[in-house]
């Protein structure tokens, strides 16, 4: 269950999805639109991703977290487009029979979403201008 939304995300009905009777632990991670980077204030930011490839990656991601811990279902949406501060930008969800196994593979997600999928953000700052962030760091990862 990876999924791109344009806009603000919104994770209710995801959420619902992971419910289920046979889990005790429930982990969620909310990745927002922070008002500073790097001692810059910002005022907004973009997301660009390359979509086929974002959803293709993100269920990889998704399917390799329900092999490598003891969880029953994973979840992720990411935003794409114009977000304003404040905002819910990333959203992972996990259930689990025990809450140790919820939160590592939760950290493992969005650990692997920030590297691998084709994801940009572009940060609009204060004074007028923009930049693209960490994009020499993700082009050295590949």
């Amino acid at each position: 269950m990876f999924e791109i939304c344009t806009g603000s995300v919104d994770s209710t009905r995801l959420a619902r999805e992971l419910a289920d009777p046979a889990c005790g632990g429930y982990a969620t991670f909310e990745g927002w639109v922070r008002n500073h980077h790097e001692g810059r204030s910002v005022s907004g930011l973009e997301y660009e991703v390359y979509e086929p490839l974002a959803v293709k990656e993100g269920e990889t991601v998704l399917a390799e977290a329900l092999e490598r811990f003891d969880i029953n279902r994973a979840a992720c949406i990411h935003a794409q487009g114009a977000l304003d501060i404040g905002e819910l930008a990333v959203w992972v969800g996990v259930s689990a029979p025990h809450r140790d196994a919820a939160f590592d593979a939760c950290r493992y997600i969005i650990d692997q979403i920030k590297i691998r999928l084709p994801i940009w953000k572009k940060e609009f700052y204060v004074e007028g201008d923009s930049g693209w962030v960490n994009c020499e760091v993700c082009a050295s990862k590949v």
